[in-house]
């Protein structure tokens, strides 16, 4: 049983990366853009960016999830559904805001080469000031390219 839920978690938090290009690809960049812009622009004036509203389109259906599944952990699916996407979750801010965009000044230095080819594909992202012409739109799949340079 243990093994099983595991597995859905681990594979629900894969699921997620393909979840969190396509919402980027194309509702980020697509009819939300008024709340993803600043993020590209950076006209936040504050700690706080209209882009953070994202974190609750991502983390409501987890926080539900985990709540509809509580009562029986060991055979409700939707509770290691729900970790999934907030282990995913976890997983994206640690990387994107601490790590990428240094809004704690944590992890500032790395010779990963893992973490180098990330940090250069969402450069590559943000050198885009407008909606269209996107590229590199995932966060923890690095395209092969950037992961290739940072071997040389």
């Amino acid at each position: 049983m243990w093994i099983k839920n595991i597995v859905i978690l681990i594979l629900t938090a894969c699921f997620m990366e393909f979840v969190a290009w396509f919402t980027h690809k194309y509702v980020m960049h697509g009819f939300l853009w008024f709340l993803h812009k600043d993020h590209h622009d950076k006209t936040s004036k504050g700690f706080f960016e209209d882009n953070d509203f994202f974190f609750l389109l991502f983390a409501i259906p987890g926080i539900l999830l985990i709540y509809l599944g509580k009562n029986n952990p060991l055979e409700d699916i939707r509770l290691w559904i729900g970790l999934g996407i907030t282990l995913y979750g976890f997983l994206y801010f640690s990387v994107h805001d601490i790590f990428i965009h240094q809004r704690f000044k944590w992890l500032r230095n790395t010779n990963i080469k893992y973490f180098k080819a990330i940090r250069k594909a969402h450069k590559v992202h943000h050198k885009h000031l407008t909606k269209e012409d996107g590229e590199c739109f995932g966060m923890l799949v690095v395209p092969k390219k950037y992961f290739n340079e940072q071997k040389k």
